[in-house]
Order: C-alpha cells, then sequence, then structure tokens
C-alpha cells in the first residue's frame, strides 16, 4: 500500500510540474517584451559605440566628445599625397610619382619602370611579368611563399611582398611589352 501511494504522489507531482511549466512557458519564449532587436526596448550596439566606450574607461571616463573626435580621426582613410617632379638631367622625359596610402591602391607599371616601395610597403602582382629590383643582395620578402626573392629573380602572381627597406622593388622582366598591375600598400615611387 505505501508503495503505491509513492508511485501515484510522485505521478501527481510531476503532471503539476508540467501543467505549471507549460502556464509559465509565455514569458520564456520571448526573453523580452518586445522580441524586436534594434527597437528602444532592445536597442543595437555599435563596433564605434564600444570602442569608445571602452576607450572611456581606459583613459579613466574622459568625457565622450574628446573620445568621439578621436575615432573619427583614427576611422578617417588615409590621405594620398602625390608629388610629380621632373628632373632636369639625361633623364627629362621621365617623371617619378611618390605616394603613401594605407588602403590597398592598384598600380599599374608600364615596361621601363620601376616601382620602388617605402620601407614597410606591401605589393602584390596581379598580372604580368616581374623580377624584384634591388640595389643591394637582398631584395623582398615573399610572405606567402616564405622565401627571399632577390635581385633579378622572378615574382609570382597573387603572392605577397613585403619590403623591409627603402630603395628595393619590382620593375617588367625584360623582353616583355606588356606593363604591370600591382595591388601596393604603403609608400611607392614608379621611376
Amino acid at each position: 500500500m505505501k508503495s503505491r501511494y509513492k508511485v501515484s504522489l510522485a505521478a501527481v507531482l510531476i503532471g503539476g510540474g508540467i501543467v505549471a511549466g507549460s502556464l509559465m512557458n509565455n514569458s520564456v519564449n520571448g526573453a523580452s517584451s518586445s522580441g524586436q532587436p534594434g527597437t528602444a526596448d532592445d536597442p543595437v550596439v555599435t563596433k564605434s559605440y564600444v570602442d569608445q566606450k571602452i576607450a572611456q574607461a581606459v583613459k579613466g571616463g574622459v568625457s565622450s566628445s574628446s573620445t568621439s573626435s578621436k575615432t573619427a580621426s583614427s576611422t578617417a582613410p588615409a590621405t594620398n599625397t602625390t608629388s610629380s617632379t621632373s628632373s632636369g638631367t639625361s633623364n627629362a622625359a621621365k617623371s617619378s610619382t611618390v605616394e603613401q596610402t594605407e588602403a590597398l591602391k592598384v598600380v599599374d607599371v608600364k615596361p621601363g619602370q620601376k616601382l620602388i616601395a617605402k620601407a614597410g610597403a606591401e605589393f602584390i602582382l596581379r598580372n604580368g611579368n616581374a623580377v624584384v629590383y634591388s640595389m643591394d643582395a637582398s631584395g623582398a620578402i615573399d610572405i606567402t611563399s616564405g622565401t627571399e626573392i632577390v635581385h633579378n629573380q622572378a615574382v609570382e602572381k597573387n603572392h605577397l611582398l613585403s619590403f623591409p627597406r627603402e630603395g628595393r622593388g619590382i620593375q617588367v622582366k625584360e623582353g616583355q611589352k606588356f606593363g604591370l598591375v600591382v595591388m601596393v600598400r604603403g609608400g611607392y615611387t614608379v621611376q
């Protein structure tokens, strides 16, 4: 008799728990009253807002006006500085273009021209046949393959090249009549 009583009591308690749980399920479904992200009740937080709040916390609660002006200046695109000069010596017909950019920029290099990198610049050869140009024994670092490419060695297409020092670059391979298409990040000069 006692075991029947225990089993029937357990069944009633389990059944009661299921009924009570199903009645309270309405508040669990949405987990919020509105259910729509982006409303006043559930706003969407942007990355710039989070960055601003983190910068505020790191600086010890600096006012939001100074933080937002720094955020706006750091997210502004890098400006390109272009200067063209003509040398007055025997190379009067050649011009040289110097640019500095943090974004990738597509540069066309014609046969006979050299694309010389500033320190820390990165090139990706997209089209054409190129060789590395360098005044010393070292050349460029092919980050994609993990090798060093020395002077007059061929450059593979779609490989990321890094130029740790100024004065090194790439040029059109001798005998080629078509130019190069190169994606550049950092400072460079076309000679």
